[in-house]
């Protein structure tokens, strides 16, 4: 299992290139805007409900209930941070080409393309 990174860690043995978003799934009632599976809220379940949009290295996931977290992708090696709160990410890689981001209660599998050690 791998451990939680904290955001202010550096992901050494784990290079992140970027978030690949154009490997989300699609819902038939999101007009084409693409989706993430998320658990929002304490012990809440996964569920493939939650709408993402990037606009260059901004991301904005939107909850069911209407709220939302925006991210950065930032390229100095810890691969997204919180774009705004002052709540840190802990980062974990959940799968071949996934990362788990977890900001105060909520979670959230994004597709991940990570780089080969150097």
């Amino acid at each position: 299992m791998m451990g939680i990174m904290r955001p202010d860690h550096a992901w050494k043995g784990w290079p992140l290139l970027c978030l690949v978003l154009a490997g989300c799934g699609h819902s038939p009632d999101s007009g084409g805007a693409e989706t993430i599976a998320c658990a929002i809220g304490a012990n809440a379940a996964w569920s493939d409900d939650c709408l993402v949009e990037r606009v260059r290295d901004l991301v904005t996931v939107r909850h069911a209930d209407g709220g939302f977290r925006r991210f950065r992708i930032v390229h100095d090696g810890r691969g997204v941070v919180p774009a705004d709160g002052a709540e840190r990410a802990a980062i974990s890689i959940a799968g071949k080409d996934e990362i788990e981001l977890s900001v105060g209660q909520d979670r959230y599998r994004l597709p991940a393309r990570f780089a080969e050690g150097k």
